[in-house]
């Protein structure tokens, strides 16, 4: 066995407090620190670990073998400069960056130095996203739907790259390609930046995927739905279930409920109850119920040990945001009455009440 890599890990808040138990935990880690600017929490982290604490992430630069970053985006690239500058392979939590250039930056600099950058896009380790993509075929249609309460964290961005960013990557995980045409709209509902984003993709091979996210509801759902010719899948990211819908031998030789009414062979009332049987066969899969952060932490130590490619990698993330900042120029750009003198952008609601001077110096934007 070879010998365990040095790793630490930089902001441990509460996601990269979880990194850290994680790594503490695998056998092939030494987890050797955690830098943090807030101490109480930071040295909490580190005795809980079993590793050193620091309030300087630079002084880790001699003594890792990697670090997974999970500080506030607007810092994503100022941190993973300094790593990966330093032929540091680097697990940097989504979104990869604030803006597609700096993501660049980052995606060129681990190409340069030949090391691994991976982006934490979690749900691709989410088994039963891995399950739907398993069943599904070349997708024609593609509908998410992610709502939570507003939890006053990741306030320095907006939803797109909070929620909608996760959607995002999956969607072009499904259809491996890039959409050619972007529409979408966003409201802010309590200030600050956009918190509901309704977003449409259109692909090259004909697949249109629609994605709503909503960071201030009373509950929690992450969702997606995947049409293809081979049927259409419905699963439930929390809950680990896909229910899968496809046409039987009944329905794929002609024998189709409607025209059986309509020749009357059949009573409607004696068809109802064999659509979902006869025609269309119903299944449902229950997805492992392993962890994801734990599976995504595990395959980016293993990328950096084979010296590979993650399976999220810097690339990714990358094509992600690009798409993320052409639905953040649409909802900036939306205007609500029609014309470009009348209301435009996601704040244009609460500056009906509020007042446009409200909003002047918002540092509410795409780049954000």
């Amino acid at each position: 066995m070879n010998n365990p890599l040095n790793v630490a890990v930089v902001g441990v808040g509460a996601l990269g407090r979880h990194h850290a138990r994680i790594l503490s935990q695998l056998d092939n880690v030494n987890l050797v620190a955690v830098a943090e600017p807030n101490e109480e929490q930071g040295r909490a982290v580190a005795e809980s670990c079993g590793c050193e604490w620091t309030n300087d992430f630079r002084t880790l630069l001699k003594s890792v073998d990697a670090v997974s970053i999970v500080v506030p985006t607007v810092m994503h690239r100022t941190i993973g400069e300094v790593f990966l500058s330093h032929s540091v392979p680097v697990l940097m939590e989504k979104p990869l960056t604030a803006t597609v250039a700096d993501g660049e930056v980052l995606v060129r600099l681990a190409q340069e130095h030949n090391v691994p950058l991976q982006v934490g896009h979690i749900e691709r380790f989410n088994p039963s996203f891995q399950q739907l993509s398993e069943w599904t075929d070349e997708p024609k249609y593609i509908r998410t739907e992610r709502v939570s309460p507003y939890a006053f964290r990741s306030m320095d961005i907006g939803v797109v790259h909070d929620l909608m960013i996760h959607d995002i990557e999956l969607c072009l995980s499904l259809t491996q390609e890039m959409p050619i045409e972007v529409d979408a709209f966003g409201v802010s509902l309590v200030g600050g930046r956009e918190d509901v984003v309704q977003a449409r993709l259109t692909f090259p091979n004909g697949c249109i995927a629609d994605l709503t996210v909503n960071r201030v509801t009373p509950g929690a759902t992450r969702t997606i739905q995947c049409w293809s010719e081979k049927g259409c899948a419905i699963t439930d990211l929390t809950a680990r279930t896909t229910k899968t819908f496809s046409p039987t031998t009944m329905m794929q030789t002609g024998s189709l409920p409607f025209e059986i009414a309509q020749s009357r062979q059949e009573t409607i009332e004696t068809l109802k109850p064999k659509v979902f049987g006869t025609f269309i066969e119903q299944n449902e899969l229950q997805a492992a119920d392993s962890d994801a952060l734990t599976a995504e932490l595990t395959s980016f130590i293993d990328a950096v040990e084979h010296r590979r490619q993650p399976v999220v990698s810097g690339s990714h993330g990358l094509a992600a945001l690009r798409v993320a900042e052409a639905i953040l120029d649409c909802v900036h750009n939306h205007e609500w009455d029609g014309t470009a003198d009348g209301r435009v952008g996601p704040n244009a609601l609460l500056a009906s009440y509020l007042g446009d001077s409200h909003f002047e110096n918002s540092s509410d934007s795409a780049a954000a």
